[in-house]
């Protein structure tokens, strides 16, 4: 693996009988990227070039590392939401495409000030800012998380109020104009089901929730939420699809109005609208 032109190969002759060939070519255009800077075209380009040693290692690393199942995102310390770069590590949660269209619906509504809820790496809040002019404040329990969060937020130019809180201590909030939250849904029992890149490496605290209170992080700020937005405010929510009408009937029990519930991309009931009375 001393050119360009071998990259491709190496990562297909060693992952070849673990991965799907698609996954691979794209994990192997995104290490080309992060260490060389050579996007798809260019390695046709510069397909000769040599390589330097220690980005060989750092390519023959990464592969080591995939072939663990960590995922490409967590190897790299980066990932692409919203048509903007954030960086993740293994405390947060990797950004998913499903919260992209969570974060479309949300930029369709008028709002001069908003709040979300268990920001992770920050990347809901960063495209609300980077997308609306309105004031965007953000909590998380972890200070961890928060650096992070302050690290995605200085990387992309926006400003953020970051606020280090557990939600269920019932501190009070300043009122905004919309609520967004992606809180942990995915039931303890459907571990078993889940892929080894993702049980294995990301934060089971932003993951899972117990069987016993599934709909626990929901009902807490839905609570939160009839304190903390203005009349008319908008709560937007990402959910686990079971439980749909639970949370459809948890907020119409709290006062809020003109529901909605949205499909994500691959048809499953993924996303909540209320309004605030």
């Amino acid at each position: 693996m001393h050119k360009v032109s071998n990259i491709m190969t190496y990562f297909r002759k060693e992952l070849g009988a673990i991965f799907r060939d698609r996954e691979i070519v794209n994990w192997a255009y995104l290490s080309i990227d992060h260490f060389l800077g050579y996007n798809r075209a260019d390695c046709i380009v510069y397909a000769n070039e040599c390589i330097d040693i220690e980005v060989v290692d750092k390519l023959k690393d990464v592969v080591d590392d995939l072939k663990s199942n960590k995922p490409i995102q967590y190897i790299l310390g980066k990932t692409d939401f919203y048509g903007l770069q954030i960086v993740v590590n293994s405390d947060v949660l990797i950004p998913r495409p499903e919260t992209e269209e969570l974060v479309d619906w949300a930029l369709e509504e008028d709002f001069n000030s908003a709040l979300d809820i268990g920001t992770g790496s920050g990347c809901i809040a960063i495209a609300l800012a980077k997308h609306s002019d309105a004031i965007i404040s953000a909590i998380d329990i972890s200070k961890y998380v928060l650096r992070l969060a302050r690290e995605n937020m200085m990387l992309n130019n926006v400003n953020i109020n970051l606020i280090q809180q557990d939600i269920f201590e019932n501190r009070s909030i300043d009122k905004v104009d919309l609520i967004i939250s992606n809180p942990p849904y995915v039931l303890d029992s459907e571990k078993r089901y889940m892929q080894k890149n993702i049980l294995d490496f990301e934060p089971h605290i932003a993951l899972f929730v117990s069987d016993d209170d599934p709909l626990v992080f929901y009902k807490h700020i839905i609570n939160m939420a009839t304190e903390s937005l203005f009349s008319g405010g908008r709560l937007f929510f990402e959910i686990n699809e079971k439980f749909a009408d639970k949370v459809i009937s948890i907020l119409e029990k709290a006062g809020f109005v003109d529901i909605e519930l949205k499909k994500d991309i691959n048809d499953k009931d993924r996303m909540v609208k209320g309004i605030w009375k």
